[in-house]
């Protein structure tokens, strides 16, 4: 049996496609959430079940994501810690918690099996991008399952966590910025006479052609850019404006404040936490 505790954009984004794919019968899973229209919504889209409480869930499944903000984490381990069981494998998707965190709070669980996901909003449609790792008590084979569970939703990568602030800042907030480029290219379509739907439709699809090209010919991304700037033309005097606007050094400085953001909020959360497990 397959667990969710939180059915957010995002849990609700893994949940549809595990189940969508096939990769586990709706039957088989149980969640949970304090909102109980989220989970009215999903039992009646995908046919799984509701747990009444948390201690029905953990104690009728095997894998449990864990799909809470990083704030609600700590109240919701110490919730479920005595239900637990070293046969257990829980998956964390809150953004800024270390597998350090989860081990400290669940330290009656000898030992404990957690795995670290971060995957972005395109999970939703299935065009994602997940960075997963693991602590020492989790098999390789636990691990591949939860990987071909996330594949369900776009691509995955392990990593080491050391790692995932820089996922954080990359492909974690990534998104964001790329919303931004294309309301921003849309933007100057309207400026220069475009409809505004016209314009989005046009920026939108250019962004994700040239993506798919990247992904598809493996060419490096300055290849394929000189390949559309011929000497003195049109790509190139728009890419003049790019450079004198500095949106080359921007894109770096965000994913880098991003990054840092994230290594604080943890540590603000961990800290402020440590004096009161039990």
């Amino acid at each position: 049996m397959l667990g969710f505790i939180g059915c957010g954009t995002m849990g609700s984004a893994i949940l549809e496609g595990i189940v969508s794919k096939k990769l586990i019968e709706p039957e088989e899973v149980l969640i949970f959430d304090l909102d109980l229209g989220k989970t009215k919504e999903l039992t009646n889209k995908l046919r799984v079940k509701v747990a009444p409480d948390l201690e029905t869930l953990i104690r009728n499944t095997q894998i449990v994501f864990l799909c809470l903000k990083p704030q609600d984490m700590k109240g919701m381990l110490h919730s479920i810690k005595n239900f637990l069981s070293p046969n257990h494998l829980l998956v964390t998707i809150a953004a800024g918690l270390n597998i350090d965190f989860f081990e400290r709070h669940l330290d009656n669980i000898n030992p404990l099996k957690v795995i670290r996901i971060m995957p972005n909003t395109p999970c939703i449609v299935g065009e994602g991008m997940s960075v997963i790792c693991k602590n020492k008590n989790v098999s390789g084979e636990e691990e591949k399952k939860i990987i071909a569970l996330m594949e369900s939703l776009g691509k995955v990568v392990a990593l080491e966590e050391k790692m995932f602030s820089a996922v954080t800042g990359l492909s974690g907030s990534g998104p964001a910025y790329i919303f931004l480029i294309i309301e921003a290219l849309a933007d100057g379509g309207v400026e220069m006479g475009l409809s505004r739907d016209t314009a989005l439709m046009l920026a939108a699809q250019t962004v994700l052609g040239s993506a798919k090209m990247f992904l598809q010919t493996g060419e490096h991304p300055a290849i394929l850019k000189n390949k559309v700037t011929s000497p003195g033309g049109t790509t190139s005097s728009g890419l003049l404006a790019l450079e004198k606007g500095a949106v080359r050094a921007a894109l770096i400085d965000a994913v880098i404040k991003s990054a840092q953001k994230a290594d604080l909020m943890g540590n603000e959360i961990s800290e402020f936490r440590e004096g009161d497990i039990s």
